[in-house]
């Protein structure tokens, strides 16, 4: 195994227990800190809408362009790229509303007296909740392990924001869980597998992409990967920032994702 390849699977493993993070914060401390949230997810989202439309849509396109030609390859890659954007809303559709991994929770809904009511519907709840996730960010492991391959550096930002916007997914796991049964042993182990999906969608990239990772393949799963990325970010990032937010902090971090996004590419050229 390569030392990109290691490197590709130990960025995804990271970015995936970011979820184990999140249930860790909800035991541990006693309030949600909503202005470091908002502005986290909001630097999360600029990160992955700028490299997405400046970086990975561009290296598409060069490398489709290159073995198709201007119209073919221009054609595949816009084609990719909203592909990628349906596959990503075809896996939301598939999670019923009523345990929308997305729906925010706050540290201080487990500190209520009387918050754990061992409800078995509730546990349930919980866990389709950590399963919805694990569906999830299933294709968000194959974007992080197919970026690393590419450009480690790229992989890294784009894990790192994963990861921060995975950390508010743990507490969404571990809250309804809690809830239900006051153990947090099981709310956290529940919470940590469900990031293990992102690992497990890079198994999957290397057993099932690799061997067939051309010029034309790579074109378009990159393609795929900026339509999925940009989705995640307008989908899920900037509402569950706003949600948090207070005075615009959702948009500074929007901006400073950006503009650390640009300078950190500008340094590699």
């Amino acid at each position: 195994m390569t030392e990109e390849v290691l490197l590709a699977f130990l960025f995804t493993l990271f970015a995936g227990l970011a979820t184990g993070i999140g249930s860790l914060l909800a035991f541990f401390t006693k309030t949600t800190n909503t202005k470091f949230l908002s502005f986290a997810l909001g630097f999360s989202a600029g990160v992955m809408i700028y490299v997405s439309l400046v970086d990975i849509f561009v290296k598409a396109k060069e490398s489709l362009v290159g073995e198709l030609g201007e119209v073919g390859g221009n054609w595949l890659t816009v084609g990719s790229f909203f592909a990628g954007m349906l596959l990503i809303t075809f896996i939301d559709r598939l999670i019923p509303n009523q345990t929308n991994p997305h729906e925010l929770k706050k540290i201080e809904d487990m500190k209520k007296p009387g918050a754990v009511i061992k409800d078995p519907q509730l546990l349930k709840t919980g866990t389709f909740v950590a399963l919805a996730i694990g569906i999830h960010n299933f294709p968000e492991g194959i974007a992080t392990f197919v970026s690393t391959l590419q450009d480690p550096a790229l992989g890294l930002a784009i894990a790192i924001a994963i990861a921060i916007h995975n950390i508010p997914e743990g507490i969404a796991v571990s809250v309804p869980i809690y809830y239900a049964t006051g153990d947090k042993k099981k709310a956290f182990k529940l919470s940590f597998l469900s990031g293990l999906a992102e690992p497990i969608g890079a198994v999957v990239a290397f057993l099932i992409l690799m061997p067939f990772l051309n010029d034309i393949m790579f074109g378009v799963i990159f393609a795929m990967v900026a339509g999925i990325m940009v989705f995640i970010s307008l989908d899920e990032l900037l509402p569950a920032a706003k949600k948090y937010d207070e005075a615009h902090i959702s948009i500074y971090g929007l901006i400073g994702g950006m503009a650390v996004m640009a300078l950190s590419l500008l340094l590699i050229i």
